[in-house]
C-alpha cells in the first residue's frame, strides 16, 4: 500500500470513529439534533468522496463494500439535501457505515503500519 492510500484510509478511520459517536448517542438524539444530522451528512459526504478517489485509483474495496454505494450516497446528500429523510440517513450511518468499519479494519491496520514505518526517526 502506498503512503497516499494509507493516509486516505487513516482519514476513513477517524471519520468512522465520529460516526460511531453519533450512533452511540442513539437514534432519538440524532433525530432531535440538527447538529448531529449535519455532522452525519458531512461524514457521509467525506466517505463518499474518499470512495470516489480510491475507486479512481484502482483500489479494490474490501468484501462487503461497494464504492458505488458510497459515491451515490454522497451525491444524494449533496444534491438532494432538501429531500433528505432522516430515518434513511440514520439507517445508513448506524448500519452501512458502521459495517464499513468492520470491513475496512484490516486495511486500516495496514495503513497505520505504512505510515508508522514511513516516519523518519
Amino acid at each position: 500500500m502506498d503512503r497516499k492510500t494509507a493516509k486516505e484510509l487513516l482519514h476513513l478511520r477517524d471519520w468512522l470513529v465520529l460516526v460511531q459517536q453519533i450512533v452511540d448517542e442513539g437514534k432519538a438524539e440524532y433525530l432531535a439534533n440538527p447538529l448531529s444530522q449535519e455532522a452525519g451528512d458531512s461524514l457521509m459526504m467525506k466517505i463518499g468522496e474518499l470512495s470516489r478517489r480510491l475507486s479512481a485509483a484502482g483500489i479494490t474495496p474490501p468484501q462487503g463494500v461497494l464504492w458505488s454505494d458510497a459515491i451515490a450516497n454522497r451525491n444524494w446528500v449533496i444534491h438532494q439535501y432538501d429531500e433528505i429523510d432522516r430515518e434513511v440517513t440514520w439507517n445508513t450511518l448506524s448500519t452501512s457505515v458502521i459495517e464499513w468499519g468492520i470491513f475496512f479494519q484490516p486495511l486500516i491496520e495496514e495503513a497505520g503500519t505504512v505510515i508508522v514505518e514511513g516516519q523518519e526517526g
